[in-house]
């Protein structure tokens, strides 16, 4: 048993039943000219039933209101209906997303395009609390003389107070004049930006700030060169240098210590670098190294990953593991063995990401001085990392036990601690050496300093409440700006808050009249104070936020009314929606029940009536116009339409009326002189039809081409073809022949040329060359059939292409002939369809200067000549020198299957001098 096809069940079925009732609706009117209301309610289908929930809006039934809003719950991608979410972002940016809930969370900074290095830089220096205090404790006045700091204080203020989540950097950025698209190395703007801040702050008033880098950045080394003979230093080894980081190699070493060792070590001066030592007066043996002489309350490591490569001229990043600890005892290193003890705290770490130097992003994790978490700073990102600074969890025995050991409100205040109590060494370094970190993108380590005597008692002079005050306020002329910005996003944050709540009220006030009145809009079937509306502008109004006013202009007609071929473009509303929308949007015009256009109606079912007998009768001539392509014509008088035509008339489907195609069946068939075109014509295919059906095809050209009667010729069985049309074919045809038949003797006559054959060449023989992109062009004219004729136009004369090789003020070529190829003996000629110089035989140049009417003394001639000498040794008469225009000398040496080396040349004689051109 075959299973029921249920493919199209939910389809909506059209009715031919009411189909079939309107048009005889429509052929009632043309008969009587009267319209009744009944007529109007089944042409207009009003009597179709109210519809219920159907998926989509029906354009045959006015009644329906369906498809209008998305179902329940659903949402469309733009307009009214569109996500709440979505709609909202069309008010912009939401300000409060970019405020922070505390102070106490670190900001970000705007990156300018390749600002990431700067910014990085500028945070370290922020989380600095002692940096941080110094700038906030700059003289007004002094800071305006000094725009660089002005605008850095300004942007530590907002660093400290601002509520935004990330500070824009443009104005200080712009103030330090930097590139926005040029990335900078971060070491290099460190070093730099200090000594700016050295020399600005050298003239202010505050004592602490005045000394502010020098205090806490600049440390002190020397460079000791000590003779090995006497033992004595020399006199540089006792000046001092300043530096604000130590630069440490990396390469081939492992951790912080082996960089310091290498750093520090001694280097031998011998051999070729020893060194002359004034007390000896003579050059010896040394050594050299740096020793360091005071370290700053920041030290500052820069690990060298970039390493030029000689060979390429280019730096290589280093992407090797490097470790290094938390804390560092640097007493050890010091030259001056009583400022020992110099215990060091990790405090910021920046990473250069990317595997290339001049290109990749740069990004710090920082530790808060307070808190004691660590933070990722990656431009206006900040992210909370915890108590390690790669956001991982220490398991070391160490860290465990001073966490449980010691509660007090930081790690690096425990640690302090145990070392201010003298704790035990042994356990003090046991705890130093296993709290390591490694890293492949480290670019510099900043320490700070947690256990300097002096630190230690100018801390004690201030209470713990003071220092807090210190770090945590701002100077009023910065607290009043930042007050202000402040309130001015606060302000910004409530405007758009009111905005967003006035906006989504009104969305959801918006969708709730949509369906309110879409629920009113179905009229009653048998109620004629009904409205018509537009169902564009409905669409419009149901799915915009903001609808326009009623239109319904779109749906009338010349006289003012509604014609019957708008009835898909419009609906039939209650007069309780239509009131509801015309109070609240106005508009027009008002198109009631009796605004139906009756002239419009009679002219529609005029036409369709007129419609329906064209289709009879064409349908009642196919058959005969069928039996007429076929070439069975009843006897009777006939007359010639175009068969081309009559096959497009034949295939032209649902044609209710006589088109402008109908107007010209015998067009392709008429001569410019009014005539019958001889059939051998192009397009001048014809059939013959009998007079039944040419009655038909005449009927419906006139009523198609009324306005152009005179390009309409009627051509009956006994009509002679046109007398010039037929001798000017024959004339052509004559031509065409004469053509074929030289075209065929070219051919012959150049066998091996037109099918682009290589022949062999000899020395001694006379050949003449041709160029052989007119060889190509020749080549394709003989060989062009079908359509390729017309598109293949006759080559140049021979003559002017022969002149047009040779430069008329040096008498010389103008091009080079194609390469020799000389294999096993023979001689052949590479082949081109481009450029160059082909050699034909005499035979085919005495064949062409026949064919083309030239003279042969015009000619190139040539001839090949083997020299057994090898080029370079080649001596002859200077009329043997190679003489081409564009390069005089083309000589190579070739040596062919293992015989002596020897050249290939073209003799190339013309009316001045002998011109010698080597190919191969």
């Amino acid at each position: 048993m075959s299973r029921p096809n249920t493919r199209n069940k939910n389809k909506r079925q059209k009715s031919e039943d009411s189909s079939d009732a309107s048009f005889v609706t429509l052929r009632k009117i043309h008969l009587t000219g009267a319209v009744t209301k009944d007529d109007i309610r089944r042409l207009y289908s009003v009597l179709k039933p109210i519809c219920q929930g159907c998926r989509g809006n029906s354009k045959d039934s006015p009644n329906c209101f369906c498809g209008l809003i998305p179902p329940p719950n659903g949402t469309r991608k733009t307009g009214l209906w569109q996500r709440m979410p979505e709609i909202i972002l069309s008010l912009g940016p939401n300000p409060c997303k970019d405020l922070r809930s505390s102070t106490d969370t670190p900001a970000g900074l705007t990156n300018l395009g390749a600002t990431c290095y700067a910014n990085s830089i500028l945070q370290c220096l922020y989380m600095n609390t002692s940096f941080r205090t110094c700038i906030f404790s700059v003289e007004p006045d002094f800071l305006k003389q000094h725009p660089v700091l002005d605008q850095l204080a300004r942007l530590f203020a907002q660093l400290h107070s601002s509520k935004m989540s990330f500070i824009d950097s443009a104005p200080f950025i712009k103030t330090l004049e930097l590139d926005n698209g040029v990335q900078q190395d971060s070491h290099e703007f460190l070093t730099l930006f200090l000594s700016l801040l050295e020399r600005s702050l050298s003239h202010s008033q505050v004592a602490n700030a005045k000394t502010a880098v020098q205090d806490l950045f600049r440390g002190r080394v020397s460079h000791v060169t000590r003779c090995s003979v006497c033992g004595k230093d020399s006199e540089a080894s006792s000046k001092m240098e300043d530096f604000y980081e130590l630069e440490l190699n990396i390469k081939g070493l492992n951790n912080l210590d082996e960089s310091l060792d290498d750093y520090l070590t001694l280097e031998e001066l011998n051999g070729e670098n020893q060194y002359f030592c004034d007390s000896c007066g003579k050059r010896v043996d040394a050594t050299r190294c740096i020793k360091l002489r005071s370290l700053p309350q920041v030290l500052n490591f820069q690990l060298k990953r970039y390493v030029f490569l000689p060979k390429t001229t280019t730096k290589r990043k280093i992407t090797s593991a490097f470790s290094f600890p938390r804390w560092l005892n640097m007493g050890k290193r010091l030259s001056n063995p009583s400022q020992s003890g110099l215990i060091y705290e990790l405090s910021a770490i920046l990473i250069h990401k990317g595997t290339t130097v001049n290109s990749g992003h740069y990004v710090a994790h920082i530790k808060d001085e307070n808190s004691g978490h660590w933070w990722e700073f990656d431009d206006e990102h900040v992210s909370k990392l915890g108590c390690h600074p790669f956001g991982e969890v220490s398991n070391s025995k160490s860290h465990t036990k001073v966490q449980l050991a010691y509660s007090g409100p930081s790690e690096s205040a425990s640690i302090g601690n145990l070392v201010d109590d003298n704790l035990h060494t042994l356990e003090f370094n046991a705890l130093m050496q296993e709290e390591f970190f490694s890293s492949t993108d480290a670019y510099m380590l900043m320490y700070n300093l947690r256990t300097e005597k002096e630190n230690k008692d100018n801390l004690n002079k201030i209470s713990k409440r003071d220092l807090e005050t210190r770090i945590n306020s701002l100077p009023f002329y910065l607290y009043e700006e930042i007050q202000t910005l402040n309130a001015s996003y606060a302000s910004a944050c409530e405007e758009y808050q009111k905005r967003k709540d006035s906006q989504v009220a009104y969305i959801t006030e918006r969708r709730q009249e949509v369906k309110l009145v879409l629920s009113k809009a179905p009229a009653d079937l048998l109620d004629d104070s009904y409205f018509w509306i537009s169902v564009e502008w409905l669409r419009l109004w149901a799915d915009s936020i903001n609808p326009p006013c009623i239109d319904n202009s779109p749906l009338q007609c010349v006289h003012g009314k509604i014609p019957i071929s708008k009835v898909t473009s419009m609906k039939r509303l209650s007069n309780t929606a239509w009131q509801m929308l015309f109070s609240k949007y106005g508009g027009g015009p008002t198109l009631t029940s009796n605004d139906i256009c009756a002239d419009c109606l009679r002219d529609e079912a005029k036409n369709a009536v007129c419609a329906d007998d064209y289709r009879d009768r064409k349908a009642s001539f196919k058959q005969l116009a069928e039996a007429a392509l076929a070439g069975n014509c009843p006897d009777g008088p006939s007359y010639y339409v175009s068969r081309a035509w009559l096959v497009q008339w034949l295939r032209r489907k649902n044609a209710d009326f006589p088109c402008h195609t109908d107007a010209g069946p015998t067009a392709p068939l008429r001569c410019s002189h009014g005539n019958l075109l001889p059939e051998q014509a192009a397009g001048a295919k014809r059939v013959l039809v009998p007079e039944r059906l040419w009655i038909f095809f005449f009927e419906t050209a006139n009523s198609s081409r009324s306005d152009n009667l005179l390009g309409f010729s009627t051509f009956s069985s006994d009509s002679e073809p046109c007398e010039i049309c037929s001798r000017e074919l024959k004339e052509v045809a004559c031509m065409e022949d004469c053509l074929r038949a030289t075209k065929l003797k070219q051919r012959q006559n150049h066998e091996k040329l037109v099918m682009a054959k290589t022949s062999a060449l000899h020395p001694g023989c006379k050949y003449f060359l041709v160029p052989s992109s007119w060889l190509a062009k020749w080549r394709a004219y003989l060989t062009a059939t079908g359509k390729n004729v017309s598109s293949c136009a006759e080559p140049e004369n021979l003559e002017v292409i022969i002149d047009s090789l040779i430069c008329q003020k040096h008498s010389r070529l103008l091009e080079r002939p194609l390469e020799l190829v000389c294999k096993r003996g023979v001689i052949t000629q590479k082949m081109s369809t481009t450029d160059g110089l082909v050699l034909i035989t005499e035979m085919d140049w005495s064949l062409f200067c026949e064919e083309w009417n030239a003279k042969e003394d015009k000619g190139i001639s040539a001839e090949i000549v083997v020299l057994s000498s090898p080029a370079n040794k080649f001596s002859g008469s200077c009329d043997d020198m190679p003489m081409l225009d564009e390069d005089l000398d083309h000589s190579t040496d070739e040596a062919n299957d293992g015989l002596e080396a020897r050249k290939l040349l073209i003799k190339t004689y013309l009316e001045v001098e002998v011109v010698i051109c080597l190919l191969s």
